[in-house]
């Protein structure tokens, strides 16, 4: 199955759950930028709310918002009955500490699980581990890599496919590129997320069944392009755009979702 066939069963199936709702869940999606990605992913974000029943705000602030003022909307979003949950949509100005802002976020309303005291998963990884087990891709004991060590992907994906009893390796900028393309000829399952290009290209052998999940996204005159070059020699290959952006804001839903039913 596709990603998108993917996310259009899972949204069949989230619909029908809020449907049988007493009350419909709600979230708030706070935006303080001008980033044209930032832009998509929120337009996308409150179609999908739209699409799923779900009541969703956008507050957009302006950018030379302070830090001590941003503090205050979040915490009383943190502190309202309106909103089962929120997010800060990323990137903020640079006048804004964005570790601040993601702790300030309270545990029981982190809808993105960036917090380090939230029961819920990140959303992107969160998002990819649903995508594997639905393909019965098996993880278990199965050589896993992961290209970038960001605390929103890297690092937490790293945590869960641990969980899931693989052996993983990370690799990063400073990994050689003959050690790179030892780990990547022996990998099972690889996760790439560093931003840079059709990285992944044929300068690497693969494993024939190997499964590439590209997280990675950067655009030319040309459109938007992966991390991974389009149709390498693997089983499974998620695709940019329409891959694993999908994915994410699929599993903000299915964590909005787990908060509303846990209150």
């Amino acid at each position: 199955m596709t990603v998108k066939e993917y996310v259009k069963q899972r949204k069949e199936e989230i619909k029908e759950l809020v449907s049988k709702m007493e009350r419909k869940p709600s979230i708030a999606i706070v935006q303080v930028n001008e980033d044209a990605g930032s832009n998509a992913y929120v337009k996308g974000k409150l179609k999908d709310a739209a699409e799923l029943g779900v009541e969703a705000e956008l507050i957009k602030l302006p950018l030379d918002i302070s830090q001590e003022e941003l503090l205050k909307v979040i915490d009383q979003l943190n502190n309202d009955d309106i909103h089962d949950g929120f997010i800060v949509q990323m990137p903020l100005p640079k006048q804004i500490n964005e570790e601040t802002i993601k702790l300030a976020v309270s545990p029981k309303k982190d809808v993105d699980g960036f917090h380090p005291l939230s029961s819920l998963l990140p959303c992107t990884p969160k998002g990819i581990l649903n995508y594997l087990k639905s393909e019965g891709i098996q993880i278990l004991g199965k050589n896993a890599v992961i290209l970038g060590r960001s605390n929103i992907v890297g690092k937490p994906m790293a945590r869960i496919l641990l969980k899931e009893s693989a052996n993983v390796t990370v690799l990063h900028s400073k990994t050689t590129f003959e050690d790179m393309s030892r780990y990547i000829e022996n990998a099972d399952i690889i996760v790439v997320a560093i931003g840079k290009q059709h990285f992944l290209d044929n300068r690497f052998k693969y494993k024939k069944d190997a499964v590439v999940i590209d997280v990675g996204i950067s655009r030319d005159e040309t459109g938007l392009h992966g991390d991974a070059l389009p149709e390498l020699p693997v089983r499974i290959q998620t695709p940019v755009p329409g891959g694993v952006g999908l994915l994410t804001r699929l599993a903000l839903y299915e964590n909005l979702l787990e908060i509303a039913n846990n209150k």
